[in-house]
This record gives structure tokens, sequence and C-alpha cells, in this order.
């Protein structure tokens, strides 16, 4: 299994609405539900109306397109992280998944993924 290190900075975020959000980032996940209207982006692309915010957070894309019919590659990479006392945020794409970890915790992450013999790219 390989991973790709984002490089940029992200945030996660609650917002009042999805009209300052810029939808064309290079990345721009939102999510909406009855509750709450969240978003995750790059740092510098927070929007002004955001109510929340949480930075600090640095990102990890398994590295492929995956059918919907393959089963446990997130559950594989949570549990080898959670067994280094190591929180995630996960995202799913239609493509694959992106699995967000809080910088202090990155190079742990990455250590821990390698020893576990996952591939990790620039």
């Amino acid at each position: 299994m390989e991973l790709k290190k984002l490089h940029q900075d992200l945030s996660v975020c609650k917002v009042e609405d999805y009209s300052l959000v810029d939808l064309d980032a290079e990345y721009c996940f939102i999510g909406k539900t009855d509750e709450e209207k969240s978003l995750v982006c790059i740092t510098g692309d927070v929007p002004a109306n955001a109510i929340q915010r949480e930075d600090g957070w640095k990102g990890l894309r398994i590295q492929g397109v995956f059918d919907f019919s393959l089963v446990g590659i997130l559950a594989k990479l949570s549990a080898i992280l959670a067994d280094s006392a190591i929180p995630i945020f996960a995202i799913s794409t239609y493509n694959t998944d992106y699995i967000l970890i809080k910088g202090e915790h990155y190079q742990k992450a990455l250590d821990a993924l390698a020893r576990s013999g996952v591939r990790i790219v620039d």
C-alpha cells in the first residue's frame, strides 16, 4: 500500500454556509447534514464565515483508485495508527481515502506506517 503526503497545512471547519468557499481550490472537502456544514481545506483558504476551525492538520492520500467492493483499507491504516495512539480524521472521496493527522503526531504516524510496511511518497 502506498500513501502520498499532502504538503499543505489543512484546517477542519464548521461554516455558516458555503458562499465563501473556493470550490476550485486544490483541496476542498465539504460535508452537509441536518446539523452542520463542514469544510476541510488548505489553511490559507479558510473562509471568513467559518464558525469554528481547527488548524494544524497534515494529510495523506491513499494512492490509487479503489473499487467500492474493496474492504478494510482504511480500517487497516487506522488500526496501525490507533495502535500508536494517533488520532485521525478520515475523508473519503469517490476514488480514494484521505487520512488527516494533527501536526504534532505526524512524524510518529509516518514512522508507525513505515514500520508496518506502508510506502510513503512525497
